[in-house]
């Protein structure tokens, strides 16, 4: 079985492809990409189905020797990428050859790149998906994170095409602004007073920020209920523990909980915060379901309509 051998596997590298979806109905969450915008690049790059199974990884670190003709592209936090120690281009398919070492350094801006080659990775899915969430021990290759040694599969690729993404279009991972947020039907378990401190205040990403949820830490919010009945969770809903300090679940979060829910993040931005490393200041502004709607339909346009170089 030939494809890229794991010769270290960095803080934290996870298989991913597009998600579990579906699959709430028996307890198991959607896992998949944390920055969907730069795994579908990623893909992009390679000439490969958008939801092809890549590598998500957090913080960097990761060492790979390629047994195979293939290409290989990083796009997302600033990693270095380096092929036989010559530092590369990210945000662009490079080719690779048996025997080539690829390096991934450590972050210096982001916290996830992903990493995809010509054609994806083969591995095989369990319910419906190659999506890694190790806390239900499912996806990739064993249900954990990658290991010194893993073999990870991919075909023989000698002649695949391959394109990079010019820097005009790259994302700048040093630029904050409000993550924006669709206020829900709990909005009456929170005083006017309580949802205007939110919305007012900065908050820090907690070093316990993790797959399942990012943890906020700053001024309280104190809801007029501690719980509901456990209800299904989407993607990039707040809830307010009764501590008061926020949690934005992200892809690993559990599919039903009870705590009081401010509202959801808008789904382009939880994609942002989960670039934002423990320490990092956010603050949050509150916009309507229309302009959701609106803009998710104008980021997808102007996704197809950037057009990449070929290579």
């Amino acid at each position: 079985m030939n494809g890229l051998r794991v010769l270290q596997p960095g803080l934290l590298t996870l298989i991913q492809d597009g998600g579990r979806l579906g699959q709430h109905r028996i307890g198991l969450t959607t896992g998949g990409p944390l920055d969907p915008f730069a795994f579908n690049w990623a893909n992009r790059l390679c000439d490969n189905a958008s939801d092809a199974t890549a590598l998500e990884i957090s913080i960097g670190g990761l060492s790979l020797e390629a047994q195979v003709h293939t290409r290989v592209a990083l796009c997302g936090g600033e990693m270095t990428l380096k092929i036989n120690g010559h530092e590369l281009e990210r945000w662009h398919a490079h080719r690779v050859q048996p025997g080539d070492k690829i390096d991934v350094g450590y972050s210096k801006a982001g916290a996830r790149a992903y990493l995809a080659v010509s054609g994806g990775f083969e591995i095989t899915p369990q319910f419906g998906s190659t999506a890694t969430v190790t806390r239900e021990g499912i996806g990739g290759l064993n249900g954990s994170k990658l290991q010194q040694g893993d073999q990870l599969p991919c075909a023989d690729r000698p002649a695949a095409q391959g394109y990079r993404l010019p820097q005009l279009y790259q994302p700048d991972y040093h630029r904050h602004w409000p993550l924006r947020v669709i206020v829900g039907y709990q909005q009456e378990a929170f005083s006017s007073l309580q949802l205007r401190r939110f919305f007012s205040s900065e908050y820090q990403v907690s070093d316990r920020a993790d797959r399942m949820g990012y943890r906020l830490e700053g001024p309280s919010i104190a809801p007029s209920i501690n719980g509901i009945l456990s209800e299904g969770i989407c993607l990039g809903a707040i809830q307010v523990p009764a501590d008061g300090q926020p949690i934005v679940l992200l892809n690993d979060r559990q599919t039903i909980g009870g705590y009081p829910k401010l509202g959801s993040m808008f789904s382009l931005d939880t994609a942002r915060l989960a670039q934002l490393l423990p320490g990092a200041s956010v603050t949050f502004e509150e916009i309507s379901q229309d302009y959701a709607h609106n803009h998710l339909h104008l980021a997808r346009q102007y996704y197809h309509r950037v057009l990449a170089v070929p290579v």
